[in-house]
């Protein structure tokens, strides 16, 4: 029988366009999209004594160490707002951020096991974690909302209609950290001290980023220089949208908006075409 007159299910070929994100392949793994989903959810606070508690646990031990240290010894300023939730609104969308990129620069090395053994696109692996640590994510807020709705009827902050618009910033984060993450990992697969390096440079790029301190309080002439940081809007939209503090233009957005879509596609870009050898080199 005559193989060019036979329609195969699934054809896998050697050599694709860089650009081909292969998203109807992607769409029809969805099963094993929600099922890798679950096992990150599920799994990894099994075998643990508190379990999915420290979910609530994280964010609150560093919101108050953050309180102690920055805003009680060092007296850094907070625009007006109270301490604990100026802190806690950067540390809730910080710790998505950093998560995400951390967890897609290692994909190759983490799934290299699965990799080498059964075919399926391979971008399934990086949405698994993008969307897994969206589900983190939102249970973190749902505290945030506690302590807002506590200092809302305080008084003492003043939130707008901004706050609807979060769903738009977080898939703004959602692929900036992909993007970020696509390269890295693709790095990752010949220099594995780079894991390392990226732990590390995440700690130093958080002190980059104005969590512990309002971008008021940068002085005028290095200003530009934070500014060039694309999360820098992101954090001064949450402020501003939920405790009515900081100085968020919808202009310096559309900065992180070009920032994550040219990011993404070249972390595309590069992931396609690693993926194609990287068992040679893993």
């Amino acid at each position: 029988m005559n193989q060019n007159n036979e329609n195969w299910d699934l054809v896998i070929k050697g050599k694709t366009n860089l650009f081909d994100l292969r998203l109807k392949e992607v769409w029809r793994y969805r099963d094993l999209l929600r099922m890798f989903i679950r096992r990150d959810f599920v799994t990894v606070y099994k075998q643990t004594i508190l379990g999915p508690l420290w979910f609530f646990i994280q964010p609150i031990i560093t919101t108050l160490t953050f309180t102690i240290i920055f805003g009680n010894l060092a007296k850094i300023p907070t625009d007006g707002a109270p301490k604990l939730i100026f802190y806690m609104s950067g540390i809730t969308i910080w710790g998505y951020f950093s998560t995400c990129l951390v967890d897609v620069s290692k994909v190759f090395i983490s799934n290299s096991a699965i990799f080498g053994k059964v075919y399926f696109p391979r971008l399934i692996m990086p949405l698994t974690i993008i969307i897994s640590n969206l589900m983190k994510f939102g249970v973190q807020f749902i505290m945030f909302l506690c302590f807002f709705a506590y200092f809302y009827n305080q008084g003492t902050i003043h939130p707008n209609l901004w706050v609807f618009f979060l769903p738009f910033i977080l898939l703004i984060m959602a692929v900036m950290s992909m993007g970020i993450g696509l390269i890295l990992s693709s790095l990752t697969t010949k220099y594995r001290d780079l894991t390392m390096l990226i732990a590390f440079g995440i700690q130093l790029f958080m002190y980059a980023t104005p969590i512990i301190y309002p971008l008021s309080t940068v002085p005028e002439k290095y200003k530009w220089i934070v500014q060039l940081n694309p999360l820098v809007p992101i954090f001064e939209y949450m402020r501003y949208a939920y405790l009515g503090v900081g100085n968020f233009q919808i202009t310096s957005l559309v900065y992180s908006v070009v920032f994550s879509i040219v990011i993404l596609a070249l972390g595309v870009v590069i992931f396609n075409k690693v993926q194609k050898s990287f068992m040679d080199t893993v």
